[in-house]
């Protein structure tokens, strides 16, 4: 497995990061091996995939470029560019780092990236592999992306601050463990596996360390020399299901459907942005609903650092356990005595 050595300057320095540069090539990976994980993305491929396909098909060349940049076991690493800093950027201004690329290090790139083979023809002798890769990356972002990055950055946003909240109740190890299900987890000792293949430990000391969220279920991760490194991870769990829990019509009938949806997604705590990205209302349609939900003493606020979460009381719970559960003396076909 791989794993990198985090050391406790590497972690205070650490910080998640939302990259529209990152959204768009996890996004360009569904796109050429479509797999959906959940209803959502399975939606969004439908209304996606054909328009790629076509892309695709009216410039081999390009074509070519993808199928060499997202290899087997390893993206080329001018496809994938560490975050420069802490301030978050443009999808123009990160692309900038993919279109600066030297001509002949993305066909080096290209080579790790097919497993140390030989670049196929025309790439190895293009000249513009990097212009191309951007053009293409520009595509998928004004095509697929851009047309849903305000829910896509809604949600983003939520799975950081749950995040955060994790960090602040169980410290890093809560915090990073299942970055990536099956591939990430922490292992003590300041060690971070970061993926299942042999490759050789790497040491984070003194380094900035940055935690970028996806939308799709695609990960990987980079670095640029000893100073910046970077996981791309999937959200978990925030576009699995578009449709939610479902609402019992008895609460939604007492509560009203909005408030009903709001009240059945805090079994476990979650903030208002986590809400607004998980229900799709307004940031003041959610609130409003918190406020008459705590004043029912329906669910209750707690603060875990800098974030405030919400969850069921005692109350909240039982109202929602017993609409959701199966109805006790009922009358009519099945209500008798099972033989």
């Amino acid at each position: 497995m791989g794993w990198w050595q985090i050391d406790t300057d590497a972690l205070a320095n650490s910080r998640f990061l939302v990259s529209p540069l990152a959204e768009t090539v996890a996004a360009l990976q569904t796109l050429d091996l479509p797999r959906a994980a959940h209803p959502g993305e399975r939606a969004w491929l439908a209304a996606r995939l054909p328009a790629y396909r076509a892309r695709l098909a009216g410039d081999p060349i390009d074509a070519l470029l993808v199928r060499a940049a997202l290899g087997t076991s390893w993206n080329a690493d001018f496809v994938t560019p560490t975050p420069l800093g802490e301030c978050e950027r443009s999808f123009e201004e990160e692309l900038d780092q993919v279109r600066v690329t030297p001509p002949a290090a993305a066909v080096a790139d290209l080579s790790v990236s097919l497993g140390g083979g030989p670049v196929p023809e025309p790439l190895r002798s293009a000249n513009d592999l990097p212009h191309r890769m951007a053009e293409l990356l520009a595509w998928v972002w004004r095509e697929t992306v851009l047309p849903t990055w305000p829910r896509r950055r809604r949600a983003l946003e939520a799975d950081v601050v749950a995040r955060t909240a994790r960090l602040a109740r169980g410290g890093w190890a809560a915090a990073l463990d299942e970055l990536c299900p099956g591939k990430t987890r922490w292992l003590g000792d300041g060690r971070l596996q970061v993926n299942t293949r042999e490759y050789p430990p790497r040491s984070v000391a003194g380094g900035r360390l940055f935690f970028v969220p996806v939308t799709p279920s695609r990960g990987w991760v980079s670095w640029e020399g000893r100073e910046r490194f970077a996981i791309v991870y999937p959200c978990v769990g925030v576009l699995a299901d578009t449709e939610g829990p479902a609402v019992p019509s008895a609460l939604a009938t007492l509560l009203g459907r909005a408030r009903a949806g709001v009240l059945v997604r805090l079994e476990s705590p979650k903030s208002t942005s986590q809400l607004v990205a998980l229900t799709g209302q307004g940031l003041g349609s959610v609130g409003r609903h918190l406020k008459v939900l705590l004043d029912a003493r329906l669910v209750r606020r707690r603060r875990a650092g800098r974030s405030v979460l919400y969850d069921w009381t005692e109350a909240g719970a039982a109202l929602v356990r017993a609409q959701s559960g199966p109805r006790s003396g009922a009358l009519g076909a099945g209500a008798g005595p099972s033989e």
